[in-house]
């Protein structure tokens, strides 16, 4: 058993919910953020292909002409609504490190440009789907604790219709 399920066995029912909820609101902007960067990544690594074999002459001509269809990513869960506010701060903190490195200027760019532009995109998408990782962990711990009470009756459906 992991600790995450030891802290949610010892939580209030109302508190095990709420907390569930953060975690999946905060999931939320993790996996948009997370979707931003690997979106992003297609492109740079699209302009660096098309300008390493020679099929255009430069990376506006490559913008302009489209770098085709983003392969598809999916998830085992199923999708859930989310709104991600533009204002939120991991979309701020994207957006601050697609500035610093670049990529509206990405045209402007040389090879080692776009390769520190790509590098910094990577970095900030394995980070986030690291963790991405643990709030899932997280979420899956409180969802079978939330299971296990209603299984053997601490919690029972009637709550639910109340709240």
């Amino acid at each position: 058993m992991s600790s995450h399920a030891n802290d949610a066995s010892n939580m209030p029912l109302d508190q095990l919910r709420a907390e569930r909820d953060r975690l999946r609101h905060e999931e939320d902007a993790v996996s948009f953020v997370r979707r931003l960067a690997q979106g992003r990544i297609d492109l740079v690594e699209a302009v660096r292909h098309r300008l390493s074999s020679g099929e255009s002459t430069s990376v506006a001509d490559i913008i302009r002409s489209g770098v085709g269809p983003a392969p598809s990513t999916g998830s085992a869960r199923p999708p859930r609504d989310t709104e991600v506010a533009a204002d939120h701060p991991l979309v701020t903190e994207f957006d601050q490190l697609c500035d610093r490195l670049g990529f509206d200027e990405m045209i402007e760019l040389d090879g080692p440009g776009l390769d520190r532009l790509h590098d910094g995109l990577v970095a900030f998408e394995a980070a986030q789907s690291g963790r991405r990782r643990d709030l899932f962990e997280r979420i899956d711990a409180l969802t079978a604790e939330l299971v296990r009470r209603y299984r053997d009756g601490d919690a029972s459906v009637d709550s639910l219709l109340q709240g």
